[in-house]
């Protein structure tokens, strides 16, 4: 009876001392968290192993996260997948026709957003500048040139073939007018004017001719038989060929030169912004403008944006996870994190398993505490 107490007391210190002596390790893990001192001497075994190994494992978990966890390829795998590029492709065509196509805000609004104030005040003032600027600009460079230098060929060749049509067209009005009454009083008012400066010499005339009708009825069919002389057709041909090319010759600033540009450019200015109509235009949407818009972003500008984004990602990817230095942040942030609530975390994870530790500790210590019983009764009885 003897021999069994003292081998249930020897297992029961066993378990006690293996149990406890594994409890004891785990917390030892964490705990002390910081060194233990009498007087000046540390006391073994403080602070627990992870705290004093806290700078060591911030370091290698940093490591191990950037070399197998957070590598190029788990971020390529992950970020720049097939099937990633399809649903970033459909979220960006979905924001530009949600916020851009489907939108009530007028182009006016948009620039506002922007930071754009007073848009067609600013572009009515640019459009000014523009225009008296080109005016200007024409004017010193064509002022002292000739038209011949000016006027297309073309044009010119075409205005001196057309110089006998005209005077065909100028004689034969010229015949229809003398050969009519209205013509005839012309001829008439003429005479007289002429005969009344005269003064006594035209009285001499009128005395020997008669009265102005009879001159009128002799000089009428001499002007009618004048213009359909052929002499007057290549006459008439060869004075406005003459005046022409002196026309062709002469500087521009000299056929404008007194003329007022000024109420010429305030016409074609306010002819611009009437045509412009830049606040009308402005307070519409871009949807009214371009119904298409978003039909052609989704074929044209969505794709390609996707995969410039893309593709400039996976170039840059390495040169930012190493700007980003993942190693010193997870360094960082193993280091600032409490070793209590890592405590906690740790033994919350692993709650059940340490207390199998414990108890596996128990077991086998009582194991040992039954084998050394049972060797101590066979020393005895020897």
């Amino acid at each position: 009876m003897d021999f069994i107490w003292t081998l249930l007391f020897m297992a029961f210190i066993g378990a006690l001392i293996g149990g406890y002596t594994n409890h004891l390790a785990i917390k030892m893990l964490f705990r002390p968290h910081e060194a233990k001192y009498i007087g000046k001497w540390r006391v073994p075994f403080t602070p627990g192993l992870i705290p004093r190994r806290r700078d060591e494992l911030a370091k290698q978990l940093g490591r191990t996260v950037v070399e197998h966890l957070l590598t190029p390829e788990t971020f390529k795998r992950r970020f720049f997948s097939d099937d990633m590029r399809r649903k970033a492709e459909l979220w960006i065509q979905g924001q530009l026709t949600k916020h851009l196509f489907e939108s009530d805000m007028t182009l006016q609004q948009w620039l506002s957003k922007a930071g754009i104030e007073n848009v067609p005040a600013l572009v009515e003032n640019k459009m000014d500048s523009v225009i008296d600027g080109q005016f200007e600009s024409l004017e010193s460079k064509f002022a002292s040139k000739t038209v011949k230098e000016l006027a297309p060929e073309q044009w010119q060749k075409q205005a001196d073939e057309r110089i006998p049509e005209i005077v065909s067209y100028m004689i034969a009005k010229g015949e229809t007018y003398f050969a009519s009454e209205e013509g005839r009083k012309t001829v008439k008012r003429l005479i007289d004017d002429f005969l009344s400066s005269k003064g006594t010499f035209g009285n001499m005339i009128q005395m020997f001719m008669g009265e102005s009708s009879s001159i009128v009825d002799r000089v009428q069919p001499e002007i009618q038989k004048f213009l359909r002389a052929p002499g007057t057709f290549e006459l008439l041909t060869n004075v406005i060929h003459g005046e022409l090319d002196k026309l062709k010759d002469r500087p521009l600033h000299e056929l404008i030169g007194g003329f007022d540009l000024q109420p010429v450019i305030t016409v074609v200015k306010s002819y611009v912004k009437q045509e412009v109509a830049l606040e009308k235009r402005l307070d519409a949407t871009l949807q009214s403008y371009w119904p298409e818009g978003a039909d052609w972003t989704a074929n044209n500008l969505t794709p390609k944006m996707t995969e410039f984004i893309f593709t400039q990602g996976e170039i840059k990817l390495e040169e930012t996870i190493q700007r980003l230095k993942l190693e010193e942040m997870v360094e960082e942030q193993v280091d600032s994190f409490p070793v209590e609530r890592l405590e906690d975390l740790v033994l919350g994870i692993s709650k059940k398993e340490f207390k199998m530790i414990t108890v596996l500790g128990a077991l086998l210590g009582g194991l040992i505490g039954l084998i050394q019983g049972g060797i101590m009764y066979l020393i005895n009885t020897m």
